[in-house]
């Protein structure tokens, strides 16, 4: 690499360090839900409205990742529509969750209940594929996304889900296209990558104890 390359990767290192970049914008915002569920009062609970923001902001991740993951992005912004039109009726993710859980609705098709464990897993999907894009530099994209999606997502999905996901794998973008596609660089995705690994987690765990608490288990 020339002195010209090494100007250009400066550059736009300190563009993306500077310049609200999607990534930047969901990072903040599940940085806000870690602390708040950090903070929270013993009566206190999450707002469905403000989980919704931070869900709307993720969907941008998963139009950059091209047609592997179009039926995944498609599912998610669906889901995370349905609970933007919930937070209209309900003040938490607790409500919703009762309202399932007494109608004996929580597993049923297009029950908000439902829906919010379908957004719980696209923000662990891309927590294990920011966690697998980390783990060396020499790591392709497809390896990362199938690494993850055979985690979080295929136990979940039909055969012919799988089928076309697998297939979908070969027309992800490469590492770099990535990066450029969310405005960031190696160094600041990968700083921005951690802190949303470190932050979606307490969410992660929250939704899951919703559901446990409920003696609802999580293997659907």
């Amino acid at each position: 690499m020339d002195e010209a390359d090494n100007d250009f990767d400066d550059s736009r290192t300190k563009m993306a360090m500077t310049t609200k970049t999607p990534l930047s914008a969901i990072v903040e915002a599940f940085e806000e839900l870690s602390e708040f569920l950090e903070c929270q009062m013993k009566d206190e609970e999450l707002r469905l409205d403000k989980f919704c923001d931070a869900c709307s902001l993720v969907s941008v991740l998963f139009s950059c990742l091209g047609l592997a993951f179009k039926f995944a992005e498609m599912e998610y912004v669906a889901k995370v529509h349905d609970l933007v039109e919930a937070s209209k009726r309900f003040a938490t993710l607790e409500n919703v969750l009762d309202l399932d859980v007494a109608h004996d609705t929580v597993k049923k098709p297009g029950s908000h209940s439902r829906n919010l464990r379908r957004v719980r897993q696209g923000l662990d999907l891309i927590r294990a594929l920011f966690e697998e894009f980390l783990s060396s530099e020499v790591y392709s994209l497809r390896e990362a996304a199938s690494t993850a999606y055979a985690q979080v997502c295929a136990p979940y999905h039909t055969w012919a889900i799988r089928t076309a996901v697998s297939a979908g794998m070969y027309t992800l973008p490469t590492r770099e296209q990535l990066l450029l596609k969310l405005n960031e660089t190696d160094h600041t995705a990968e700083k921005k990558m951690r802190r949303y690994i470190k932050a979606s987690r307490p969410v992660i765990e929250y939704i899951d104890k919703l559901y446990i608490s409920r003696n609802i288990t999580l293997d659907w």
